[in-house]
């Protein structure tokens, strides 16, 4: 029997009478299709009033903590929708992503999905039943309650779609899709009405708000297309699927990331330890570098990590610092400006061709990072803005293609 997985984001749930349309449409799907699972977010802003509250109580509250804290928001909505379609008539249960099988490591706020045993939520459809799912969270091999940070429902709908081996996986939100920029800072950025795996992987990489990274990477490994689509305005979608490289080549997006830390360490002896430190703290580290300048010479390193993935940043600085002392040096007005595309690794023509129109630009370059599907640049955060419209009207305005 087939099996479809939809998700519905905060904004597609912010209240009561959104809750009842998409009982709705959820009713509409369960006549169409054999299996309905659905996963859901907490209600609109309910995550940040939740943090706030934690906030006023300490400025530093303990990760395991805000997990069961937060956890609640998703568990809010899935009984709500639950109790919505109950009305319609519609045999429904809600689960909680320990009760549907979602284990993860144990690192708090930013877990990873390490397996899904969806055996209670196989047990539920086969009695014909929606299984409405609380997203965002799962349960440590410890039994304790994890959350899997941001775009983490995402995540939980895509690898629940893996191991029901889901036919595909649909994903509303209150936008339409992927779009080639973000509208908002460029409004003729051009909807995508289909794109690969990697080039969307990239993309939620680089800072892009669209798919979480993770859950791109298991639709991937278990080819389920995924269906990013607007709740209540359907007309366009955007499908992600394996689509091959001679479809989809060239330039195909310009993303970016706006708040970028850059940690520089001049001491060789300090680099693991700046690692190691990174590595209690739970802060991500991208686009590590090391030069060495000659056997005598001081080792000279740095690395950048996202700010919004960073828990309580102001605190970890202070930490850092006092470790590490005269031998490192924080900067945080960077932002990280990337070109999302297929075979960047045939030749440097893209590199070049952007590199000199943000030079042309004024916009100064502080670091560049790349892959056969992305080329990232550490730009001023001040020229962010400057720099994705330059580039977006270079590379898909003008249709300079490669």
């Amino acid at each position: 029997m087939a099996v479809i997985v939809q998700k519905y984001g905060g904004s597609s749930v912010a209240d009561v009478e959104k809750l009842k349309k998409i009982s709705e449409m959820i009713a509409v799907a369960k006549k169409n299709e054999d299996n309905v699972v659905v996963v859901v977010s907490a209600m609109g802003k309910t995550t940040n009033s939740l943090i706030d509250m934690a906030k006023k109580l300490s400025t530093n509250p303990p990760r395991r903590e805000m997990d069961m804290l937060l956890s609640t928001g998703e568990r809010t909505t899935m009984a709500l929708l639950c109790i919505a379609l109950s009305d319609l008539g519609v045999e429904a249960i809600s689960l909680t992503g320990s009760q549907a099988g979602i284990i993860t490591n144990d690192r708090h706020n930013d877990a990873r999905v390490i397996e899904v045993r969806p055996v209670r939520v196989q047990d539920e459809l086969a009695k014909g039943k929606v299984v409405v799912i609380g997203g965002f969270q799962g349960v440590s091999y410890k039994r304790d309650i994890t959350t899997l940070g941001r775009g983490g429902s995402d995540t939980s709908a895509v690898a629940l779609a893996a191991a029901l081996n889901a036919e595909r996986c649909e994903i509303y939100s209150d936008v339409d899709g992927v779009y080639t920029t973000d509208p908002n800072i460029v409004k003729d950025a051009k909807h995508l009405s289909e794109i690969s795996y990697q080039q969307l992987q990239e993309m939620s990489e680089a800072g892009a708000k669209v798919l979480n990274a993770q859950a791109v990477q298991f639709a991937k490994e278990a080819k389920i297309a995924l269906y990013a689509r607007s709740t209540f305005s359907p007309g366009k979608e955007t499908i992600v699927s394996n689509i091959s490289d001679k479809e989809l080549s060239g330039v195909r997006g310009v993303v970016y990331e706006k708040e970028v830390i850059r940690v520089f360490v001049n001491d060789q002896q300090k680099i693991e330890s700046a690692l190691q430190f990174c590595e209690e703290n739970q802060i991500p580290v991208k686009e590590f570098q090391l030069t060495s300048l000659g056997k005598d010479s001081k080792f000279k390193s740095s690395f950048i990590t996202s700010a919004s993935n960073v828990h309580d940043w102001p605190k970890v600085r202070e930490d850092l610092e006092n470790q590490l002392g005269d031998d490192i040096y924080i900067n945080e007005h960077f932002a990280t400006l990337s070109i999302i595309g297929e075979g960047f690794s045939n030749n440097n023509l893209v590199l070049i061709n952007t590199l000199n129109i943000l030079k042309e630009s004024g916009i100064d370059i502080y670091g560049v990072g790349t892959t056969s599907f992305r080329i990232s640049i550490l730009v001023e955060r001040d020229l962010l803005e400057e720099a994705v419209k330059v580039c977006h009207n270079y590379w898909i305005e003008e249709k300079q293609l490669v």
